[in-house]
């Protein structure tokens, strides 16, 4: 069964499309989707929140999850964060 979290990133004020573009820009998207074991990694802009993004992340494993936090282009995702955002809340999805 495949590991499936999500993470709620609030935005400061007008900066999240700002802030997945930079992240796609320094092709920081295109490295974890090309990470081993993941298999799906995708943003979600908020319909009543024009600060919020919900990010989809599906792994093979949860042990592969842990490693993809410790890739060094995740250090560059954690950097560029600071500017755009506020908060950060993760949850784990249980699929049956």
């Amino acid at each position: 069964m495949n590991y499936t979290i999500y993470v709620i990133f609030d935005c400061f004020e007008g900066k999240r499309e700002a802030f997945v573009e930079k992240v796609k820009a320094e092709g920081l998207v295109d490295a974890i989707r090309a990470e081993d074991g993941c298999v799906r990694y995708d943003f979600y802009f908020s319909e009543k929140d024009k600060n919020q993004i919900l990010l989809i992340e599906e792994w093979e494993s949860k042990e592969k999850q842990q490693i993809h936090v410790n890739q060094p282009h995740m250090a560059i995702f954690r950097e560029i964060k600071k500017d755009y955002i506020g908060n950060t809340t993760l949850g784990e999805f249980e699929i049956k």
